[in-house]
């Protein structure tokens, strides 16, 4: 899938900068695709229709020009949804973080002095990051400048903001952003915890993948 990830942001820019519908309704549909992707390798009849109406719900939009306004609120909610996904487990015994430790380390990485604690303040950065990257996002879809929400509608926006910015940043800065922070904390991480020891950028990153599944449902549940 990730090969098609990749072609995603490069069909959004193409999108803003040329204004042809064909681009956001190319993006849409590999979004979706790829997000399907796993319930349709199952080979069952019932995600294959789900996909198929969802495929001709999107080129309907598109015939009425809102592809490209689907795909700008894209971003938005990615980030939202994941700010939602982070903050929602803060006021648990198991904040996210604390999950993905002991899911790629195991619960007594999770005892060690200083870890459960970094745990739950890195669970608050990703959701406040997360979150105030979802706001930025809907300012720019707002106040871009004879592309935004508020020019579309003839409203004159109190914060003009150039329209190939707000693209930029919309399809491919919010993204570039996560992935800096990813690193910098992943390194300020090995720093701030340099008593413990550490398993490799490319080992930790195979272990999320291969325990997403338990993650998204709760390290314990899933182990029970």
């Amino acid at each position: 899938m990730l090969p098609l990830l990749l072609i995603y942001p490069l069909l959004a820019v193409a999108g803003a900068l040329t204004h042809r519908e064909i681009f956001p309704l190319a993006a849409l549909l590999l979004l979706l695709t790829v997000v399907m992707l796993p319930r349709l390798a199952a080979r069952r009849i019932g995600p294959w229709l789900v996909w198929l109406g969802l495929l001709f719900t999107l080129f309907l939009v598109s015939l009425y020009g809102f592809a490209g306004l689907l795909l700008e609120g894209v971003p938005i909610l990615i980030n939202a949804l994941l700010a939602y996904w982070f903050g929602r487990t803060l006021g648990t015994p198991e904040p996210l973080v604390a999950r993905f430790v002991m899911a790629i380390e195991g619960s007594a990485r999770l005892a060690q002095p200083g870890v459960a604690d970094y745990a739950r303040q890195l669970t608050w950065f990703w959701t406040l990051l997360l979150g105030a990257q979802a706001v930025l996002l809907a300012l720019l879809l707002l106040c871009a400048e004879h592309v935004g929400l508020l020019a579309r509608f003839g409203i004159v926006s109190p914060l003009p903001i150039s329209e190939r910015w707000a693209a930029a940043w919309l399809h491919v800065g919010g993204y570039m952003l996560l992935g800096v922070a990813f690193l910098l904390e992943y390194g300020y991480r090995r720093w701030r915890l340099r008593h413990l020891t550490h398993p490799g950028l490319h080992d930790m990153l195979l272990q999320l993948a291969l325990k997403w599944p338990q993650l998204s449902r709760g390290y314990r549940a899933a182990s029970s």
